[in-house]
């Protein structure tokens, strides 16, 4: 593998997302140049990556056009889905979440998040797969029928530190149902890893954890066992929340700084200028994510509840994930919305302990 110089710079981004609009669309940049790491590319050629995860020295990277790419020992191989529903191409939909099961060395199974179109009518699901000889097939649908838009799909599947699945599911814009707790959009919900729904759930006979969500695309949990979400706010206004079961976090009524009774305020802002955050990750107690609009990958602060620029000078960024002292990430900019280089989209790897060391 090629070793590249990562120059790390500083942003101002000014968003036009709106409301019912796609997220981190548009940007604008002024970089001021900072002292330089090396990165590591791991693969390239990635076709709109979306989620990551690493089972030992494999890595498993889901295209949203479909495939999970598996990449061992620098060998790169685009391993077919079989799905029940052919995947939705609509912006921002396709396959999105997944996640290893906790005994995938010896059941080979693994979680997903997928977009399909059914007769006119558009939804999400999460779907068991199976690992085969040849392909990753759909054995069980666990939820179904989860709302689907023009934008605002959510996706990104986690299993807690209690064994259970986490969900995060978008308005679909359809704003105000992010307020009802029977309506699977704008949430963030938990199942168990067969699909039942958890005994101690805040709602009863319910997958829902949390409400209000406009379009939350990270979950990581700290040493504590605290669950931290990034979301996609309007026209900027993207969060860092600490989310507790039963919460409503507040869309549409509340953004930003604004406050209402019962509602939960996030625990930093971007103001308007916009992050589009995504996947994310705890390295130490800083919590570390993808930034799209922003591109870059960002750090929040737990202490300070500060977010600082960790790096930039990949363009879009949708997941990260860490392992010791390794970040590893993937752009996105073969997703329409980005400037595509040369071989993308990539994997890269950071020292994260080089890293700081520049800040």
């Amino acid at each position: 593998m090629s070793w590249l110089v990562l120059i790390v710079s500083q942003s101002l981004l000014l968003s036009a997302c709106s409301f019912g609009q796609p997220d981190g669309q548009q940007e604008e940049s002024e970089s001021v140049t900072r002292p330089s790491v090396e990165s590591k590319v791991v693969a390239q050629d990635l076709s709109i990556p979306w989620s990551i995860q690493k089972q030992d020295n494999v890595f498993y990277i889901t295209q949203r056009t479909g495939g999970i790419v598996e990449i061992k020992g620098g060998e790169k191989t685009v391993v077919k889905t079989s799905l029940s529903k052919p995947l939705s191409s609509r912006p921002e939909a396709g396959l999105l979440g997944f996640v290893l099961h906790p005994e995938f060395k010896t059941n080979q199974q693994a979680f997903a998040y997928y977009s399909y179109d059914d007769s006119g009518d558009h939804y999400n699901r999460v779907v068991a797969l199976k690992r085969t000889a040849n392909e990753w097939t759909e054995e069980k649908v666990l939820l179904d029928r989860i709302p689907s838009g023009q934008f605002h799909q959510g996706g990104r599947l986690e299993i807690g530190p209690d064994q259970k699945l986490y969900i995060t599911t978008g308005d679909a814009t359809r704003q105000d149902h992010a307020q009802d707790p029977s309506f699977l959009g704008g949430k963030i919900l938990r199942m168990e890893l067969d699909g039942g729904i958890p005994s101690d759930n805040p709602f009863e006979h319910s997958y829902v954890y949390s409400y209000g969500h406009r379009n939350p695309q990270g979950l990581a949990w700290n040493r504590d066992g605290e669950l931290y979400e990034t979301e996609h706010g309007p026209n900027g206004y993207d969060e860092v929340n600490l989310i507790k079961a039963g919460n409503n976090f507040g869309w549409p009524k509340i953004t930003g700084d604004e406050k209402g009774e019962s509602l939960i305020s996030p625990l930093a802002h971007s103001g308007e200028p916009s992050w589009a955050p995504s996947g994310a990750d705890f390295w130490n107690d800083d919590l570390v994510f993808a930034s799209l609009a922003g591109q870059s990958v960002k750090r929040f602060d737990t202490e300070t509840n500060e977010v600082s620029e960790l790096l930039t000078g990949f363009g879009r960024v949708r997941d990260v994930l860490v392992e010791g002292d390794t970040l590893y990430f993937v752009s996105n900019n073969t997703d329409g919305r980005g400037i595509p280089r040369e071989n993308d989209d990539k994997l890269y790897a950071v020292d994260l302990k080089s890293l700081m060391k520049e800040e």
